[in-house]
């Protein structure tokens, strides 16, 4: 069974970045599209950002536009989410996930396999 591997998270105080970063165990991310999913304290697992393999990206949480981004790093070959500007609402377990269809989805169901998670702390 493929799964993700999920990386960078950590404390970082408000106002500060973090660069997290998804990789494929044992194969690439090429071939999929690539979502990154938020989950708070006591809430829901959302979708905030999503690249599709053609390296279309998607933003679906009103709350990051202007300050993430989603890219594919293709010489290590990964998929990265840079998070500027973080605030103490960020704070949560960052997910990456896949999904073979070309497009992007903010469902989670939709998606095939997961990472573990990376813990992301906001606070001074």
């Amino acid at each position: 069974q493929l799964h993700l591997v999920e990386s960078g998270g950590g404390l970082v105080q408000p106002g500060g970045s973090l660069r997290l970063s998804c990789s494929g165990n044992g194969f690439t991310l090429d071939n999929y599209s690539v979502g990154w999913f938020r989950q708070a304290p006591g809430k829901d697992r959302e979708a905030i950002l999503c690249i599709t393999n053609g390296g279309g990206t998607v933003v679906y949480a009103d709350s990051v536009k202007g300050r993430f981004t989603v890219s594919r790093d293709n010489t290590k070959k990964t998929v990265e989410l840079q998070m500027n500007s973080l605030k103490p609402e960020d704070t949560g377990i960052f997910y990456c996930a896949i999904r073979a269809n070309p497009a992007c989805s903010p469902y989670v169901p939709r998606y095939l396999f997961w990472g573990l998670g990376t813990q992301v702390t906001v606070s001074a």
